[in-house]
């Protein structure tokens, strides 16, 4: 029996290689689509995911940074797939790289509402499909959850509190069959770094301990550890290099 997945910020970089990772793992996928730019983006996935796996697959215009917008992917999910979620992607996220001087207070309001607050709306709405039914939630977090970033305090408050959030929720659902787990990737090829230069990348991958900038199949890899490590809740999978070590 095919399980059932929905991910926010799944069309593109990391998220796609998730989206991916969900649809060759026999799920039926819901992944968000926040502006009419992503639209076409999303669909195309929709149908590799129809097409290469054999699942099932909706694009759903929704900025999840607003609890309407996640109740509205939560129940086109259960509309099309039944009343049960299976896992829990959270991955959407933006960044600002100010100083926090001169950041205004809606420029973090936006990161702190996407990167953090979008996680527990879609966490709320989400869980009484999960509970008790051996499921899984994964967010997102970062390196920059567990340590600093200059110029990316809401950033990194944001994916502090994402790690907060995962251990709060693997204590309270463990009971009710329900791993939370958390996934912080380190430096990794997406397309914020395919437009940096090649000296500039050399000199990036040397201050990693394994000499490399990652790929987004190393997300993907870790996302499909959690999801079937049945032993694993509350944890904090940080695929990074060595660039820090927890």
């Amino acid at each position: 029996m095919a399980k059932n997945a929905i991910i926010t910020g799944g069309s593109r970089g990391l998220g796609k290689a998730m989206t991916l990772k969900l649809g060759e793992l026999g799920y039926n996928v819901a992944i968000n689509y926040r502006s009419d730019s992503s639209k076409q983006l999303t669909e195309d996935l929709v149908e590799e995911l129809k097409s290469e796996y054999g699942v099932e697959a909706i694009a759903v215009q929704a900025d999840v940074s607003k609890f309407e917008d996640c109740e509205k992917l939560v129940n086109a999910a259960v509309e099309a797939f039944g009343e049960e979620i299976d896992a829990l992607i959270n991955n959407a996220g933006i960044t600002n790289n100010c100083n926090f001087i001169d950041l205004q207070p809606e420029e973090y309001e936006r990161v702190i509402n996407t990167n953090l607050v979008s996680m527990m709306h879609m966490c709320h709405l989400a869980l009484p499909y999960m509970v008790d039914r051996d499921t899984a939630i994964v967010c997102t977090a970062s390196v920059g959850g567990l340590t600093g970033v200059i110029n990316q305090a809401d950033y990194c408050a944001a994916k502090t509190g994402v790690i907060g959030l995962c251990r709060a929720l693997a204590l309270e659902f463990a009971p009710r069959k329900v791993r939370v787990n958390s996934i912080a990737p380190g430096m990794i090829m997406t397309d914020m770094l395919k437009g940096v230069n090649q000296d500039e990348l050399n000199a990036l991958a040397a201050t990693i301990p394994l000499g490399h900038i990652g790929e987004p199949k190393e997300i993907a890899g870790a996302l499909e550890y959690i999801l079937t490590a049945d032993y694993l809740t509350g944890q904090v999978i940080s695929p990074n290099g060595g660039f820090v070590l927890q």
